[in-house]
């Protein structure tokens, strides 16, 4: 079974897509951390973020493992544990643009891609359910309201132990956004057979069960 979970960043994807493949007992698949672990590697080595030829060669040469661990995965960038350093600020800032040159892309939908066909997962991203595994069984689209996604992302960058600031970080989201729904390839949308949900008001748990009422309802 291929379960999708579409929707902007700090909607809560990560956090839900994690709790719900260790209540159904398959593997999650952070795409993101594909993106991000190849962001760092760009940064680190030099190579311009919007040079899409330099990217697509330096992904192509690159071995990205997304691996379970206790707390959600372990990240593992040529066999070095990047878990925490793709976290940062600088990674994320750069990350959207990275995935949304169409030549890395198509490299990094093809590792997942791969992987889905050999087990069960919960992959999520944003066009995961459009692109990536467009007949998956079942698709969710998740969002919330700007402000809510601007205090959990804050959260998040403060738990890691990295400063942040609330108006630079909203102005970056909001132009996450902005790139994610209008790039040529894989934009942000919701696939038309997904189900909507808006997490704005709602517990992990909250959530997280009526996923799971979805899925058994679509297994009956």
């Amino acid at each position: 079974m291929i379960i999708t979970i579409d929707g902007p960043a700090g909607a809560g994807k990560s956090t839900i897509a994690k709790r719900l493949a260790k209540e159904l007992k398959i593997t999650y698949l952070d795409t993101g951390a594909m993106y991000r672990a190849v962001t760092l590697k760009a940064l680190q080595q030099g190579v311009d973020t919007l040079d899409e030829d330099a990217l697509a060669e330096l992904a192509a040469v690159t071995r990205v493992q997304v691996l379970p661990a206790e707390d959600g995965v372990r990240v593992l960038l040529d066999d070095v544990d990047v878990t925490a350093a793709i976290r940062t600020e600088e990674v994320t800032r750069h990350s959207s643009i990275v995935a949304g040159k169409p030549k890395v892309r198509a490299t990094i939908v093809d590792w997942q891609r791969r992987i889905g066909r050999e087990q069960s997962i919960v992959i999520e991203g944003r066009d995961i359910g459009t692109v990536v595994f467009p007949d998956a069984e079942v698709k969710f689209f998740m969002d919330a309201e700007l402000e809510e996604r601007v205090r959990r992302r804050a959260r998040e960058l403060e738990e890691a132990g990295h400063p942040v600031d609330r108006e630079a970080l909203t102005a970056d989201l909001r132009e996450r956004d902005r790139r994610d729904q209008e790039r040529s390839v894989g934009p942000l949308v919701k696939a038309e057979d997904a189900v909507a949900i808006n997490t704005t008001a709602y517990t992990i748990d909250e959530v997280v069960a009526k996923m799971l009422e979805e899925i058994r309802r679509h297994n009956q």
